[in-house]
């Protein structure tokens, strides 16, 4: 009987290779899906596109990812704007090795950045559906990962796809850039109380406002690694809710939270 007992952990493992329909199992299916919307400057493109790249080539993501249950992730990046504006830079690619990081990492910095207009958060969240609906691998976690700058003006409401995809078992977490002053009509200052109200959802769903450009680099590792690993992340990259307000999601504008009773 002694020679019978196999662990836990490699009986789960061996069974969780292949999941449904022959579909090879991973931890994690993650859409990075990245705001190229006209009201981001060349320079914070650059600087999402780096961190982006760091992020996979750091160690400290390769080891997040090892130490999943099986060991391996899939990843697809997406640039986005307005409802008609998406487009997939690097297509699903299951990452396991280092090397797998590496050339995820390269094909990003050999893909040229583009601009569109309008921000559609609705848009890219349904795409992003469709996407892991045809992943080709069958995941423990689904991930919508959305960085931007500025609230939903195009499409659907926001929260209206938030919710569908929660419903079908995605997290949607946020990345707010917060880096200039508000200019123009759609500009919100409280991008992040938008974020948390009406964009991020489902299990564990965080939010890492950026509001300086050295930040883009260390936040955007430390939110895969918190993806990837489902470990907290330190408290002065969590955006604390404020009590007393909250997002209008319609009109992208906060407002003051009636207190309770009233």
């Amino acid at each position: 009987m002694r020679g019978l007992v196999v662990p836990l952990a490699l009986i789960l493992a061996v069974s969780g290779a292949w999941g449904a329909e022959g579909k090879p199992g991973v931890d994690l299916a993650l859409v990075l899906a990245v705001d190229i919307s006209q009201s981001m400057e060349t320079d914070e493109q650059d600087l999402q596109r780096q961190g982006y790249v760091e992020a996979l080539r750091s160690p400290e993501v390769q080891q997040a990812i090892r130490q999943g249950l099986l060991g391996r992730i899939a990843v697809t990046y997406v640039e986005w704007s307005g409802t008609e504006e998406q487009q997939v830079l690097v297509p699903w690619t299951v990452i396991e090795q280092p090397e797998d990081a590496l050339g995820f990492a390269e094909h990003l910095i050999q893909s040229p950045i583009h601009r569109a207009g309008y921000t559609s958060i609705s848009g890219v969240i349904d795409f992003s559906l469709g996407l892991l609906r045809e992943s080709g691998v069958d995941p423990a976690r689904r991930v919508i990962d959305i960085s931007g700058d500025g609230p939903n003006n195009q499409g659907r409401p926001v929260t209206e796809a938030r919710d569908e995809a929660v419903s079908l078992g995605t997290t949607i977490n946020g990345l707010p850039i917060m880096l200039e002053q508000p200019r123009g009509p759609w500009d919100i200052p409280d991008l992040d109380l938008y974020y948390r109200d009406c964009v991020i959802g489902g299990a564990g769903a965080f939010m890492i406002p950026i509001r300086e450009r050295r930040q883009f680099l260390e936040a955007i590792r430390t939110k895969i690694v918190r993806e990837v690993s489902d470990l907290r992340i330190p408290e002065t990259f969590v955006q604390r809710a404020q009590i007393t307000t909250s997002a209008d999601c319609p009109a992208g504008v906060p407002r003051p939270r009636r207190p309770a009773g009233e």
